[in-house]
């Protein structure tokens, strides 16, 4: 296959990226079979870039994800965080990168039911070297006056920010978004978007959102087209669309 058609984001050969991943492939065997789910990947993403990884299921979205949060590793490639490269063999070192470097926000919230909002964001400041307070991380996603709440007593978007908030706690280097709206109906999905925005903006975190959405595309700086676990295409958009300007 014809490798992807690259837009180049204008300054990015004078700078360095944050995360980059070279020739990365994951490969599942059952037996005699052998299936691709990402195939000789390369990939980089900037300081303070949003960045949306679009395509259909069994694109290779989340396995892309999965690795560069070092939630998973390649059978074949390399990931590089700040000029060092992330080795599979060192287990330590990538519990090392996802605890202080990266936050997660997936699709399902993941909350603790028993804790408060502000309790479910306290236990990622507990371990944190430079923690945004859980009062301070709430209020960026516009839920302080929530703080006092249990999981059972918010809205599915609302759990979903608290979720955000605990994942900008730790103030990470990168924030990987895995289908964050794709529980929510469009008008809540766009304050979880919103909410996301504000966090890139005000923090300055690199951030990668996985969505099936064409239209959320636009908020991006640019957009990676995966099928058939390889990038297709890399788009960069002219302007980011504000959140509160995207309808679907």
């Amino acid at each position: 296959m014809i490798g992807p058609e690259i837009t180049t984001v204008p300054g990015a050969t004078s700078r360095t990226p944050y995360l980059q991943g070279f020739h990365l492939s994951k490969i599942y065997r059952t037996g005699n079979v052998e299936v691709r789910a990402l195939d000789n990947v390369d990939f980089e993403l900037f300081d303070s870039e949003l960045v949306c990884l679009l395509g259909p299921s069994g694109s290779g979205k989340s396995t892309l994800l999965n690795i560069l949060g070092g939630l998973d590793t390649p059978s074949e490639g390399q990931l590089v965080f700040r000029d060092k490269a992330l080795e599979k063999s060192d287990p330590d070192a990538l519990t090392r990168y996802r605890r202080d470097h990266v936050g997660f926000v997936f699709q399902f919230y993941n909350l603790i039911p028993s804790l408060t909002a502000a309790e479910n964001v306290a236990l990622v400041t507990e371990i944190a070297v430079d923690p945004v307070s859980p009062a301070e991380a709430l209020d960026m996603v516009g839920l302080i006056e929530r703080k006092d709440h249990f999981p059972a007593q918010l809205s599915g978007g609302e759990q979903q920010r608290v979720a955000i908030a605990r994942a900008i706690a730790k103030r990470p280097d990168i924030l990987l978004c895995d289908e964050p709206t794709g529980a929510l109906d469009s008008k809540t999905g766009l304050l979880v978007l919103q909410a996301i925005e504000r966090v890139n903006a005000d923090l300055g975190t690199a951030t990668a959102l996985i969505t099936h959405n064409v239209m959320i595309a636009d908020m991006a700086d640019r957009v990676f087209s995966l099928a058939d676990g390889r990038i297709v295409n890399i788009k960069e958009n002219e302007h980011r669309v504000p959140v509160t300007e995207i309808h679907w």
